[in-house]
């Protein structure tokens, strides 16, 4: 049943019904599609359209029919309608005859489909809410559990300067907070009602919109019947949030792909996160973490393509939209399975302390400290450095740590060095001198586990 064809005397291709037809992805919006009919016959009744017995009719049906489309008892794969909204008033109308003809009655598919979009955004926004969640208390965990592992920090992939593992799991719980807060501000921003608005210019039924809007939990109706149904700014937000979460991701990845390599082998992963080889019985392949790496192109695919898809549309409504919803749909979903495969990669982590310790102890990171000790003896530091990076290089012919070396070859270097730099040189000074806020040192990344699990229990109860 298509809901234009009384201009028509002709039928559709079966090639443009093909490019057409929405049912067989926008099905997804069944409920909130029955959720706003509820609404609309509410609207209607009140306005005098149908009396309150038809409206009490209607909804009765309509929750029915949210019934069945909760327990997934709905068939579309048999049905022959062109959308979820033709695909619903069919329904009602096998149902209830005449009356479910009555439904649409100041109606259009563009308010429409603009509200079941909002709808579901909203809806979907809670739930990653809650996947977000999960993955930050993971993280939380694991830097708890491993709190005194002290593994090399990297810059340009180099050895740099050492770090608590747990001050590398709380780095990724910013981002991912940071995450939440877009998708928060994301919600407050789109919670506006289009239902009302018509197919551009609004209705002239006696309908009161606030009162929609407010049914329908939106904090108001939106304001420009134009732009209610041509705007899918929100859309590309939840895409523009969806992407930058799996790039942090994506990025949380790489650096577990590489500290599980042979080369590093800071960590264990799982087996229920890893694969084999059908030809090499050592391996263990992370594959988890590769999947959600290369998940995060698709996600960035769709948010390029409805931008592309939106920059030339006129106002208001045009079927280029209709191209918003697999892309969304998809991203949304890929978003979904790669937090919940963070939230078991990183419940899987061991970690290997004392392998962890010996790679940060070999990377000269505490070349720095030299530096530093010597500007502490009144060394300009521009001298201390160059002194540092000599001894680094002493050092690294003959094979030694810095620490290793005797105080008679330091000396030779700076008449300053005494017998007191050796503890400056340990690794756990290093980290642990560090202790300005934002810092590696313990008493820092204390106070940081201590706030994320203060967070933890405070965003739990809202």
């Amino acid at each position: 049943m298509a809901l234009w064809g009384g201009r028509f005397q002709g039928g559709s291709s079966a090639m443009f019904r093909q490019v057409n037809d929405s049912l067989p992805f926008d099905n997804v919006l069944a409920v909130q599609d029955l959720q706003g009919s509820i609404a609309w016959s509410r609207a209607i009744a009140r306005a005098g359209v149908i009396s309150a017995a038809e409206q009490s009719q209607l909804e009765q049906t309509l929750n029915e029919l949210i019934a069945l489309a909760n327990e997934g008892k709905l068939d579309f794969a048999a049905s022959t309608e062109e959308d979820i909204h033709s695909f619903v008033e069919a329904a009602l109308i096998e149902r209830l005859g005449d009356l479910g003809r009555k439904l649409h009655t100041g109606r259009s598919r563009n308010d429409q489909v603009a509200t079941d979009l909002r709808l579901w955004v909203r809806e979907h926004c809670e739930h990653l809410n809650q996947d977000l969640t999960r993955v930050i208390a993971s993280l939380v965990s694991s830097a708890e559990t491993n709190q005194q592992v002290i593994m090399p920090g990297y810059t340009h992939l180099q050895r740099a300067q050492p770090v608590r593992y747990a001050h590398w799991a709380l780095a990724y719980v910013e981002m991912l907070k940071r995450d939440l807060g877009r998708l928060s501000d994301l919600t407050k921003r789109m919670n506006q009602c289009p239902l009302g608005c018509g197919a551009l210019a609004g209705t002239t039924y006696d309908i009161d919109r606030q009162e929609i809007a407010t049914e329908l939990g939106f904090d108001s109706p939106c304001l420009n019947s134009l732009d209610a149904v041509s705007d899918r700014d929100y859309v590309l937000e939840l895409l523009f949030c969806a992407s930058t979460s799996m790039m942090h991701l994506s990025r949380m990845a790489e650096d577990l792909i590489f500290f599980n390599s042979g080369e590093a082998g800071f960590i264990r992963l799982g087996d229920q996160v890893t694969s084999g080889s059908s030809l090499m019985p050592q391996k263990k392949n992370p594959d988890a973490l590769e999947l959600l790496r290369g998940k995060c192109g698709r996600v960035f695919g769709h948010l390029q393509a409805l931008l592309v898809t939106m920059k030339g549309l006129p106002l208001a409504y045009n079927k280029d939209m209709q191209e918003d919803k697999e892309g969304v749909f998809d991203a949304v979903n890929q978003w979904h399975c790669c937090l919940l495969i963070s939230v078991e990669v990183i419940d899987s982590i061991k970690l290997d302390a004392e392998r962890c310790a010996r790679a940060a102890r070999e990377g000269y990171a505490n070349a720095t400290e030299l530096a530093d000790y010597l500007v502490g003896k009144g060394t300009p530091f521009r001298s201390a450095h160059d002194i540092a990076g000599q001894v680094v290089l002493t050092a690294l012919d003959q094979g030694k740590a810095i620490e290793q070396l005797p105080l008679e070859t330091l000396k030779g270097y700076s008449e300053l060095i005494e017998e007191d730099v050796y503890p400056v040189l340990q690794l756990e000074y290093l980290v642990d001198k560090r202790h300005i806020l934002g810092g590696t040192g313990a008493k820092p990344v204390n106070k940081a586990l201590d706030a994320a699990k203060s967070w933890l229990s405070q965003h739990a109860q809202e």
